[in-house]
């Protein structure tokens, strides 16, 4: 799990496989429990970190020809209009605005890390 470049939606994450596919569907059936399993612990775990009231999951594997699931907290306090959407209804400025910043989310990030790790 890592937290993604932009931050528009705190706590915006992808989970990669490991070994890295191209996609999910080149995996067994127990690593494809492990993948799933993980991306749903690591939702549960932002839900508890961020205080989202929901996780959008999403696996397209279009542009980067690697698995990878983007595990987006959504929040009440978004605009009514985008809260129902896909996150990337956003303005594409928008989105990009808030990048990864390792000084302000280190924090953020141990906080998932202890979440996630109760789960296991």
């Amino acid at each position: 799990m890592v937290l993604c470049d932009v931050q528009f939606l705190r706590g915006y994450s992808l989970l990669l496989p490991d070994p890295v596919v191209t996609d999910l569907n080149l995996m067994n059936k127990q690593q494809r429990l492990e993948y799933l399993n993980d991306m749903s612990i690591l939702g549960d775990a932002l839900i508890e970190v961020t205080g989202s009231y929901r996780i959008n999951y999403k696996i397209l594997c279009n542009l980067e020809p690697a698995l990878h699931a983007h595990i987006i907290p959504r929040y009440l306090s978004e605009p009514e209009e985008f809260r129902k959407e896909d996150p990337f209804a956003y303005d594409k400025k928008y989105r990009e605005s808030i990048r990864f910043d390792y000084e302000r989310d280190k924090e953020l990030m141990k906080q998932i890390a202890q979440a996630v790790q109760k789960r296991l």
